[in-house]
């Protein structure tokens, strides 16, 4: 997931600074870098990971199969 990235976003006499920075930060969130920021912030042994990923599955799991009993007597 590691690369490169050139992110320019230009300042024009009709542009605003805030209103640059917003875009900016839109561009890094649709690019991933700030999640690969959040990821690479601290050390995660492997096995945590892991142990992380297992419960993420089971919870969208659980969740998917509550919203099919939910729905499923229409």
């Amino acid at each position: 997931m590691a690369g490169s990235y050139n992110l320019k976003v230009d300042i024009g006499d009709s542009y605003n600074a805030e209103r640059s920075l917003k875009r900016f930060k839109r561009m890094c969130e649709s690019y991933g870098i700030v999640r690969e920021y959040k990821n690479r912030k601290e050390f995660k042994k492997p096995c945590v990971k892991a142990k992380e990923k297992r419960e993420a599955a089971e919870k969208r799991r659980r969740k998917n199969s509550f919203r099919s009993t939910r729905y499923s007597s229409f």
